[in-house]
């Protein structure tokens, strides 16, 4: 019993010694609220050199009179001091005030104790200005990843939408003026064959106006297929590359075993016009006598490669209109683009596409 007893005397008093090395701020509040004792982490985190200007004083007035924004703080509203009223321990997180006015974040606990002069309380807190900023940082990372998806969509939206009507346009073409046109055509051609015995004026006359009508429908086809090819329609993206490849002035050769695969709408109408504005480019500036162009599928990835033997000097820090919009068709599918084009070395273009994303419905 003793022997106990002088154990208890000598933790009592190491009890001082060892709440000044704790780490963990400790803070003692008598029952009419007035500082009682700071252990020294207490007065570091709060901006105090010595014990002697803090004791005796009103905790609360000390610690957070006001709150952050200057509005006063009434001692019946803290929630570090309900254990002095009911006797029951309490955490939460508040501000406390420094010495020199500023304020700080902190997770607190706060749990009674019984005094001589009656029931005080003892509060544990800790410094979490480094959590608050860590969680605001993720927060605003998961804000800009949530804005980037948000655009990434509508850009997506967007390009559906662009899509839907090229193919509305080229169905109005074709189900409108170029089937009124090849009526005309065909209504010259019967009336020619009615006004066979007609004077020669008379059947060059029928002449000009079938061939003014072969003309517009041509040219009314030509430019369907500037807006949407039929041919990416009907037999995909390798069909329609190698159409557009046919009309370019520079000789085009192809390579890839893409063969009959097809892809999502949206998709291959921007791979296509990817690589048409590429081989329009190459034709304007490239001085080139060859193109080659190369299109494969890699491990859910459609991998684009156009490359010429031009007079290269291309950027994306100098590009145009031309190349910044096959760049952003690229990004839209969160695709890559990089180009390698040294000045008399040529020009290579190459985009990767990932295919597994929610833009990518194949085609049935």
């Amino acid at each position: 019993m003793r022997e106990n007893t002088a154990a208890l005397g000598e933790l009592e008093r190491l009890i001082p010694t060892i709440l000044s090395a704790t780490p963990q701020p400790i803070w003692v509040v008598g029952s009419d609220g007035a500082v009682l004792y700071a252990n020294p982490a207490a007065l570091q985190t709060l901006g105090y050199a010595r014990m002697d200007q803090i004791a005796g004083r009103n905790s609360h007035a000390v610690m957070h009179s006001t709150r952050p924004d200057g509005r006063p703080y009434p001692a019946s509203e803290c929630r570090m001091l309900e254990p002095l009223r009911t006797g029951t321990p309490l955490s939460g997180e508040e501000w406390l005030r420094r010495a020199d006015g500023t304020f700080i974040p902190i997770a607190w606990s706060s749990a009674p104790i019984e005094l001589p002069a009656g029931r005080g309380a003892v509060h544990a807190f800790v410094d979490i200005t480094e959590r608050r900023l860590l969680e605001r940082e993720t927060r605003e990372r998961e804000l800009a990843e949530l804005r980037r998806v948000e655009l990434h969509e509508a850009h997506i939206r967007l390009m559906e939408s662009i899509a839907s009507a090229r193919s509305q346009i080229v169905r109005d073409l074709h189900d409108g003026a170029q089937q009124r046109l090849v009526a005309l055509a065909l209504q010259a051609g019967l009336l020619r064959e009615a006004l066979g015995a007609a004077g020669p004026d008379v059947l060059a006359l029928l002449d000009g106006i079938a061939a003014d009508a072969q003309g517009a429908i041509d040219e009314l086809r030509e430019l369907a297929s500037g807006i949407h090819p039929p041919v990416l329609s009907s037999r995909g993206l390798a069909a329609a590359v190698r159409a557009q490849a046919d009309s370019c002035p520079i000789p085009v050769f192809l390579s890839g075993a893409l063969g009959d695969r097809r892809f999502s709408a949206l998709i291959e109408s921007n791979a296509y016009f990817f690589v048409a504005e590429a081989l329009t480019n190459a034709a304007k500036h490239s001085r080139a006598g060859r193109i080659d162009v190369g299109l494969a599928y890699d491990d859910d990835v459609l991998v684009i490669e156009v490359a010429d033997d031009g007079v290269g000097g291309v950027s994306l820090e100098s590009a145009g209109t031309g190349l910044n919009s096959m760049v952003d068709r690229v990004h839209a599918f969160d695709g890559t683009v990089t180009i390698d084009s040294r000045p008399g070395a040529g020009t290579v273009i190459r985009a990767r596409i990932p295919l597994a994303g929610p833009a990518d419905q194949p085609l049935r």
